[in-house]
């Protein structure tokens, strides 16, 4: 398996005749080549958000799993977690069936996530501090449940342009945009806020009830 299966890096919860997935996706950077591994902050950071996801879907026989991208970087016209990110899914409905996917990303994995949300089992997208720039596509979203947050004080992605992105993206769908008040890129200040969302958005994908 590659260091991209979500088998082998994902920390995968298996559940028989699940209700549903959730996949959660870290962040990178614009451009890099260089593997990712286990330690990396972006890639750890994104631990404490997955559980907190897990414990919000459990009622649910909800699987959670948290991949990493290949490489670090996006790398322009390649894309390259978008590949990754395709693959995943193709291989969960392989493995899990028809079941309905909710996508949680971090920065770049939350452009990810967007880039990747035409996928007929995705329903719902989440979007953390995402890496949204001008010209970013948004047909793709169209029925899909989507939720962008950004901190006040993130100096690594731009509030500003994820805010223009979601009101393109209200010409084919429904979106909820959330401003964090002091809230940073690595989402460290009120980290449990974060948290919060991360989880009450995935039971809401699912229709579950609060705990």
């Amino acid at each position: 398996m590659t260091s991209g299966d979500p088998q082998a890096a994902g920390r995968v919860q298996d559940a028989a005749g699940p209700g549903g997935l959730v996949v959660v996706l870290h962040g990178g950077r614009s451009v890099s080549t260089e593997p990712t591994t286990a330690v990396q902050l972006s890639v750890v950071r994104m631990i404490p958000v997955a559980r907190a996801v897990r414990r919000a879907v459990a009622a649910g026989a909800i699987v959670v799993w948290r991949p990493r991208f290949r490489l670090r970087g996006w790398n322009g016209a390649q894309a390259s977690p978008v590949g990754d990110l395709t693959e995943w899914l193709d291989a969960a409905a392989a493995r899990l069936g028809a079941v309905p996917i909710a996508l949680i990303g971090h920065s770049m994995g939350a452009r990810a996530a967007c880039r990747a949300a035409g996928h007929p089992q995705v329903q719902a997208v989440a979007g953390l501090a995402p890496w949204l720039p001008p010209g970013e596509p948004v047909d793709q979203l169209a029925g899909r449940r989507v939720l962008l947050v950004h901190g006040d004080h993130d100096s690594v992605t731009s509030p500003a342009q994820t805010w223009a992105f979601a009101d393109r993206a209200r010409a084919v769908t429904q979106v909820t945009t959330e401003t964090l008040r002091g809230g940073d890129h690595a989402m460290l200040r009120g980290a449990s806020r974060w948290h919060r969302l991360a989880a009450d958005f995935a039971r809401e994908a699912f229709g579950l009830p609060r705990g």
